[in-house]
């Protein structure tokens, strides 16, 4: 008896997204009878956002190219909905897969519900309880639409508990990005990302801002270069600068002054493999970003999070991960010399954070999914 056919379209906009994509586009190749078809809606977009990451992560060319980028969050959610229903009336997929917490993720969702078309959520559940995020009200939204909750921590079986989705909708499967960051560990030692930037390993603090709290004003970036200033007294620092970070330090006429101070390795945003071997050979990192708590959580790397709160607490709960609320300079300072004189936790790396989390998605997706599909 032959196999129906189940057609999964999986939505991506977005760096995280890329790479988590990475390994599920693997597991899906595992099950012949699913139609893996992947859609790009281009919010993030041009080589470093993301030609390098579909290169280096080896995803295929995407099926279908949006190319919506910029404007505000309701014209960049708006553009994708209208863009996307076509699509999804042409190919009538049986299940919409979206990841993360961006607005592509919100937006197909919806489209993808209201079309009668189940949609499943990788990374479903996380919460940092500030709903000023955009990220946060894209979350909770669409994990209240979506038919299959994939979790990463325990935490987001109880946020999901909490907020009544059903036990059965929700599955606890660990973590796709850290089946992609195993996956390229190899690969990603071998690039020579260090010696092109005159670093040596664990001698150097890389440091990554992009959230407009931290980005978007004079003052937060005043911040960020007294803390630099402190900081490359005494070693290196890389700061590989995100186009939103660029366009500040124009609009804000302070590109001469990052430029002028010795030791700052100021560059663009880097490949994956670039990124992830600069990460794994820091002192330190020093982020506001999502999917750099949980890198360094599993790579056990100090890192300090510019942020009041995480949605992903478990990399501060048992994790090498600390929040610094209060955007001080002096208190971060002080972290990194703790840092270096050893008194820092060594953290453990969490349930399920193994390598296998897409193989456990796929087979949630064949048994549920397409199991119903077979029925029809």
């Amino acid at each position: 008896l032959q196999m129906k056919t189940c057609k999964i379209l999986s939505i991506v906009g977005a760096r995280p997204n890329f790479i988590k994509m990475a390994s599920l586009h693997r597991a899906f190749r595992q099950y012949p009878h699913f139609n893996s078809m992947l859609l790009h809606t281009g919010q993030h977009y041009g080589d470093q956002m993301s030609a390098v990451f579909f290169d280096q992560l080896e995803l295929p060319e995407p099926d279908y190219y949006l190319g919506i980028s910029g404007g505000s969050h309701t014209q960049q959610t708006a553009k994708i909905m209208l863009a996307f229903e076509p699509i999804v009336a042409t190919e009538k997929p049986d299940l919409v897969l979206v990841l993360g917490d961006v607005n592509s993720t919100i937006a197909c969702a919806l489209v993808a519900v209201k079309m009668g078309i189940p949609v499943a959520h990788v990374e479903a559940g996380l919460r940092s309880g500030d709903r000023r995020m955009p990220e946060e009200i894209n979350r909770i939204l669409t994990d209240s639409i979506s038919e299959y909750l994939f979790v990463t921590e325990p935490s987001g079986l109880e946020n999901l508990k909490k907020e009544g989705i059903p036990a059965e909708k929700v599955f606890f499967t660990g973590n796709c990005m850290v089946d992609t960051l195993l996956y390229y560990q190899e690969k990603s030692a071998q690039t020579n990302v260090l010696k092109q930037h005159g670093v040596s390993p664990k001698n150097y603090v890389l440091l990554t801002m992009h959230r407009p709290s931290n980005v978007d004003t004079s003052e937060g970036l005043e911040t960020i270069f007294h803390l630099i200033e402190l900081l490359t007294e005494h070693l290196p620092v890389v700061f590989p600068v995100h186009p939103r970070t660029r366009l500040n330090f124009e609009r804000y006429g302070l590109v001469e002054r990052f430029k002028n101070v010795k030791n700052l390795r100021l560059m663009v945003e880097q490949g994956y493999l670039e990124f992830q071997h600069l990460m794994a050979n820091a002192t330190v990192v020093i982020t506001d970003s999502g999917g750099v708590q949980e890198e360094t959580t599993f790579l056990r790397v100090p890192c300090l999070t510019f942020r009041e709160s995480t949605e992903r607490p478990i990399t501060v709960e048992i994790g090498s991960n600390e929040l610094l609320p209060e955007l001080d300079p002096l208190l971060a300072f002080a972290k990194v010399q703790q840092i270096f004189q050893g008194a820092w936790k060594a953290g453990k790396v969490p349930d399920l954070w193994d390598g296998k989390a897409a193989e456990r998605i796929a087979a949630v997706i064949n048994q549920q999914c397409c199991d119903h599909v077979q029925s029809l």
